[in-house]
């Protein structure tokens, strides 16, 4: 009998949980029809549960109370999505009702899930029933009913688990589109998979790392078929298209008029749509919406402080690429696509890479760089399907800068060429888009956010040379800062280490990694353990680029 919960205890909850929903995030991903069928809960319910076990692995220590604040500040960092902040709502208020404890007792575990759902319940405008609201209050309440009776966590766990599992059956007859569809709330349905992992760790067990099937789908979607229920709904039907998120941080010098205030800043974002969250601590604020006009809510943010991540998806794209509406290659010009406003074209080396820039609002990417400079007639191909009046091109690479430039004289659209020379610098130019501004607003803002990223790469050498004074032999690896060879090593992560020593200052605060396809993850993790224990201020985001030729890409700013 477990009665009594440590730190060091809940995070092994924390970490088999979120590897549980990392297990079935597509799964998920495939249940999404509520509120937009934009296909992405799993992914955006998964990505915030690994951020906030990234900072329990780094903060792993016996008082709950401290973990738990650290498991909501990772949550908090790296929520996405609608089901991805309230499920950092639900932790943040579990953490605050035992911050001064050292460990707990099954009354005050079965109180924080409940002080989760006051939390959740503040941050959302307009809470809607038979989602993972739901789910998470009526498994709250059941587990403080057991609690009063049973010391054993494990057995309030199981109490709190059992209930989610009975409202999420539920959650069909709650919410019309559920039911018409056939499935169940998506994020519930992540939420039982979290709790799954939670109850799996305190009896000892361990879950698969397959997916799991789901019954009460009627076979709509399974771990075998992946059919996605979003091929019942319509795209013409989502109201609001932009999925926009953004984080601020908050300028406190800001004018009296201007101070922040967490309830009237949630208000006052509420005019541009729906599907809103807004959630703040002392530093930052984070909002997700649902609107029509991502530009105004950017705006709004800026009033309050500085942009420091920023994420517009548009669902009506996502939808038709989910269940398949694609244009017939013979479409008349009357039936063509029209062009969207603005389209963004760059340059990867590495699948991986592709999707990092994809995922950050890149229209179009061009497979290239180092080696293998793609040519102006393939920029210009890369113009025609950005599909828009207005077109930015990020080389990413020094030697295709000239070949961008070229590709913009000779395309009908009103092309601008942002000189971006590396992938960081690539990225870093992406993040200060806005979709608000005019072309040359925008040129000057992303070639202004050139220089605020230092780029850091480690490949290796062909031949016996000396560069820049430096003795280099066949196969070391080199560490190379912005373009100059500074370090070399027969060892990879001691070129890496050696390179992040003097790229790292005492002003930064996010280190980039983006390792490349011939390291493997037991390197990758050595590494990240280096940077955690050599810079702990450091936010560290590791990504796999599948990059050749390139071990290691360093991005710190």
């Amino acid at each position: 009998m477990l009665t009594s919960l440590d730190g060091k205890h809940f995070a092994e909850m924390i970490i088999q949980g979120a590897d549980h929903l990392a297990a079935n995030a597509k799964v998920v991903d495939a249940l999404n029809v509520f509120p937009v069928p934009d296909g992405d809960t799993g992914t955006n319910m998964n990505l915030t549960m690994t951020s906030g076990a990234k900072e329990v692995r780094k903060n792993n220590q016996e008082h709950i109370g401290a973990l738990a604040a650290a498991f909501a500040k990772g949550l908090l960092m790296g929520a996405r999505g609608n089901s991805g902040v309230i499920l950092s709502q639900l932790f943040r208020g579990f953490s605050k009702s035992i911050e001064a404890k050292a460990s707990i007792t099954s009354v005050e575990f079965a109180e924080a899930f409940q002080a989760g759902i006051e939390s959740a319940f503040k941050a959302i405008m307009k809470p809607v029933e038979g989602t993972i609201l739901t789910v998470a209050r009526e498994a709250a309440k059941k587990g403080v009913q057991v609690s009063k009776n049973e010391k054993d966590i494990a057995a309030v766990m199981e109490a709190i688990l059992g209930e989610a599992k009975k409202t999420l059956s539920r959650t069909p007859e709650m919410l019309p589109v559920l039911k018409e569809v056939g499935v169940v709330d998506s994020g519930g349905q992540g939420l039982v998979f979290i709790y799954e992992g939670f109850l799996a760790e305190l009896k000892g067990e361990v879950l698969p790392d397959v997916p799991s099937v789901i019954p009460s789908m009627n076979e709509l979607v399974s771990a075998e078929h992946h059919k996605h229920a979003q091929e019942f709904m319509k795209t013409e039907d989502i109201k609001y298209g932009y999925c926009t998120e953004i984080m601020v941080r908050l300028d406190k010098s800001k004018p009296a008029g201007r101070v922040f205030s967490e309830d009237s800043f949630r208000q006052e974002l509420s005019r541009y749509g729906d599907s809103l969250l807004v959630i703040s601590d002392d530093d930052i604020v984070k909002v997700h919406v649902h609107t029509e006009k991502p530009g105004d809510v950017l705006n709004y943010g800026q009033q309050y402080g500085s942009l420091i991540k920023l994420k517009v998806d548009n669902m009506r794209e996502q939808h038709s690429s989910i269940v398949g509406e694609t244009h017939h290659p013979l479409a008349t010009e009357k039936e063509a696509k029209p062009k969207a406003e603005y389209g963004i074209v760059t340059v990867s080396m590495g699948a991986g890479i592709a999707e990092l820039f994809k995922s950050i609002g890149a229209t179009a990417v061009i497979e290239g760089g180092q080696t293998m400079n793609p040519s102006t007639e393939d920029i210009l191909k890369a113009i025609v399907e950005a599909n828009a009046e207005q077109i930015i091109i990020l080389p990413n690479n020094k030697n295709i800068v000239m070949a961008s430039e070229q590709a913009a004289e000779l395309a009908d659209e009103k092309v601008i060429v942002v000189p971006s020379k590396t992938v960081p610098q690539g990225m870093a130019a992406l993040l200060a888009f806005n979709p608000s501004h005019s072309l040359e607003q925008n040129a000057e803002a992303m070639k202004e956010a050139l220089g605020h990223v230092k780029t850091g790469q480690v490949t290796f050498a062909v031949r016996d040379t000396n560069m820049d004074g430096i003795s280099i032999k066949k196969d070391d690896y080199m560490g190379i800062y912005e373009g100059k060879i500074v370090k070399t090593s027969p060892e990879l992560l001691t070129a890496a280490e050696q390179l992040l020593a003097q790229m790292i200052s005492e002003e930064d605060e996010i280190a980039t990694v983006i390792y490349g396809q011939d390291v493997t993850s037991e390197r990758v993790d050595e590494l990240v353990a280096f940077i955690e224990d050599h810079y702990p201020d450091i936010e560290v985001e590791v990504h796999n680029g599948k990059q050749p030729l390139y071990s290691f890409i360093f991005a710190v700013e």
